[in-house]
């Protein structure tokens, strides 16, 4: 009777170990669309992995260096529970019924920048008007960046000589092709200074606020896995979190992720911190989507307001994620 007691209770503590052992090692595979190709500037996303943030979530996280709007339409097609995608890009779904939803402001400030040489004497947007700027592209958070740049200053896009350059901004510049480009804060303006060129920078976020680059889920993902929309918040912000306090260590971390990353393209990741910080990281804010919103609206891109634009967003998951 003892014996069989002892076997009854080892089988068990077999059963139950082996129940606890599945359960820690089911998880969740998630490809996020990044939008970019690997580099530094995601170094919150490969600390978050390489530290075990995400594992912690039951995420198993990989990367997919796919085009922002395969992102967007992978997400919105629910084939993707998330992506990287800048606000400008969701508002333009929304309006064409993609249930995408915004959970996470990664860029707290617009990252857009115009960029030009010094001696150009172009030092704040009025000085725009009648100057001749190359674009990547009409399209996208750069053009975006520069309609409501434009705005602010009270100009036109007609008061400008505009042209698409594509994505030759530091080589154009260079060689004087345009007087300025519109750019990345935390990229054109860090090489053209490594290059030890004297530039000027006008940056969009000084002039207008309006929502930029971060996370996206969609309605059915929310509806039926909240859970796994606030662990994957909660894991990318203890990255970011982790990142701000030390940016040596993520730019080493970043090593494992961006094959043949120097130590050169440490400034790119520098010059992203202040893009990033805020006293509550990852709040998005109504004002910013309504200025960012009315851009789009003024420029032709929207063909009328997005009725639900609350929809478009929520602070939720971010909140739920706060120690």
């Amino acid at each position: 009777m003892k014996r069989s007691l002892i076997l009854l209770l080892g089988l068990l503590l077999f059963a139950f170990a082996c129940t606890g052992q599945e359960a820690t090692s089911e998880m969740t595979a998630i490809s996020l669309p990044m939008g970019y190709i690997p580099d530094p500037q995601y170094a919150p996303f490969y600390v978050a992995v390489e530290k075990g943030y995400f594992a912690e979530e039951g995420i198993e996280l990989s990367f997919d260096y796919s085009f922002e709007t395969d992102g967007m339409a992978l997400v919105g097609a629910n084939e993707r529970p998330f992506a990287i995608v800048s606000g400008d890009q969701v508002i333009l779904a929304r309006a064409q019924e993609l249930p995408v939803v915004y959970v996470l402001e990664w860029f707290q400030r617009f990252p857009i920048a115009v960029v030009s040489k010094s001696s150009a004497n172009i030092a704040t947007p009025q000085d725009l008007a009648g100057r001749s700027v190359g674009l990547p592209g009409f399209f996208g958070a750069s053009y975006v960046g520069y309609l409501g740049l434009l705005e602010a200053a009270g100009l036109q896009p007609e008061d400008v000589n505009a042209s698409d350059i594509g994505f030759t901004q530091v080589e154009s510049l260079l060689t004087e092709k345009v007087e300025a480009v519109v750019g990345y804060a935390n990229n054109e303006p860090v090489q053209l200074s490594g290059m030890g060129e004297d530039v000027n920078v006008i940056y969009v976020a000084d002039f207008i606020d309006m929502v930029a680059n971060g996370i996206i889920t969609n309605e059915t993902v929310i509806a039926e896995n909240p859970e796994l929309v606030e662990g994957f918040v909660r894991a990318t912000l203890r990255g970011l979190q982790d990142t701000l306090a030390d940016p040596a260590a993520a730019f080493a971390i970043s090593k494992e992720y961006v094959e043949g990353l120097e130590d050169n393209r440490l400034p790119v990741l520098e010059a992203s911190l202040p893009l990033w910080q805020a006293e509550t990281l990852g709040l998005t804010t109504a004002d910013s989507w309504q200025q960012a919103h009315d851009v789009l609206l003024e420029s032709g891109q929207l063909d009328a307001p997005v009725t639900d634009l609350d929809a478009a967003f929520t602070n939720e998951f971010v909140e739920k994620a706060q120690p």
